[in-house]
């Protein structure tokens, strides 16, 4: 791996290096990442493979393909390997060994069986990297969709979408396509949490009295966003070309419509950790595993998006301590 020594700064050109973690063991993770590499996805980074290396490894041989990278194998069997890499990656993140993690997809109820209050990849990585709420984002070359919550159940959602936490995912979103998207002056619609953006107050009050007042503060800053919108009809063409992003209120209201327009090549990332970290839009698809049929495309687009923000990203990791003064 090319990385400085603690006390150094890497050149800004510098190869970042990618922590990946191969996700669940009886999934199509190991696969899809195996089948990305050999594509040569993460070309002009170095790879940290974390896991279920054997897996990995079988899958790299049976395609034929060499396996570029660093493995290291989980100590444990199963969920717990898939566990273990998540800390591993954020281990080496927090020892300024890793500038980007791309994640592959876990079974979540098998994990959240051995780690208590584990709701997703999403929140855990933000509370191991301290930012106990960071803000998902799903991006295709059509559409990019952020949240203001995520694993949440329906029935909690509402009060999670506060003033506060709204304003946070707007401003996210838009540094996010700035900075990983390069677009100079993003225009970001902001979804109302009920019907018809409540309609007034007829159908809700959340709408004006939580979203309206973070899009206005938002709007006093200069970033260009509107809202609350109807969320049933922004995601129509018309809308798509009107704006470069989207916030949803909730999971299933923003992600239903990115996974309709770009399902199987949309890139899960998530806003406002202190280094890039991507993922595939998709689960771990056990049905499917070992069958040489899954779709690398989304584990690709991850892993290219992962160097690149990596790259971008470099001066500004936390992690990375700067050279000792003269």
């Amino acid at each position: 791996m090319n990385h400085a020594p603690p006390g150094h700064a890497a050149p800004a050109d510098a190869r970042p290096t990618l922590a990946v973690t191969l996700g669940d063991p009886l999934g199509i993770g190991p696969e899809i990442v195996a089948a990305a590499l050999a594509t040569g996805a993460a070309e002009g980074a170095d790879v940290v493979l974390l896991g279920d290396t054997p897996a990995v490894r079988r899958a790299a041989q049976a395609m034929g393909a060499p396996l570029p990278g660093d493995l290291r194998p989980a100590p444990l069997p199963g969920a717990a390997a898939a566990l273990w890499a998540l800390e591993e990656a954020c281990r080496l993140v927090r020892a300024g060994a890793a500038d980007a993690i791309v994640t592959a997809p876990v079974t979540k109820s098998e994990i959240a069986a051995l780690a208590a209050g584990f709701r997703g990849q999403t929140e855990f990585l933000g509370t191991r990297l301290g930012v106990p709420q960071p803000t998902m984002m799903l991006a295709g070359e059509e559409l990019r969709v952020a949240l203001v919550t995520t694993h949440l159940p329906l029935r909690d959602v509402p009060d999670a979408v506060t003033a506060a936490a709204v304003e946070r995912a707007v401003r996210r979103t838009h540094t996010g396509l700035t900075t990983w998207f390069g677009v100079a002056a993003p225009r970001i619609a902001v979804l109302g949490l009920n019907p018809h953006a409540g309609e007034d107050g007829l159908l809700g009050a959340e709408d004006a009295r939580e979203i309206a007042p973070a899009v206005a503060a938002c709007r006093a800053d200069g970033i260009d966003c509107v809202g609350p919108l109807p969320g049933d009809g922004s995601f129509a063409p018309r809308g798509r070309q009107n704006f470069d992003g989207f916030v949803a209120a909730y999971h299933d209201q923003g992600l239903a419509a990115l996974k309709a327009v770009a399902g199987g090549s949309a890139v899960n990332l998530s806003l406002g950790l202190p280094v890039p970290r991507t993922s595939p839009d998709h689960g771990s698809a056990r049905d499917i595993a070992g069958r040489g049929i899954a779709d690398a495309r989304s584990m690709s687009a991850a892993l290219r998006l992962a160097v690149r923000a990596a790259r971008g990203m470099r001066r500004g990791n936390p992690f990375r301590r700067p050279p000792p003064s003269a």
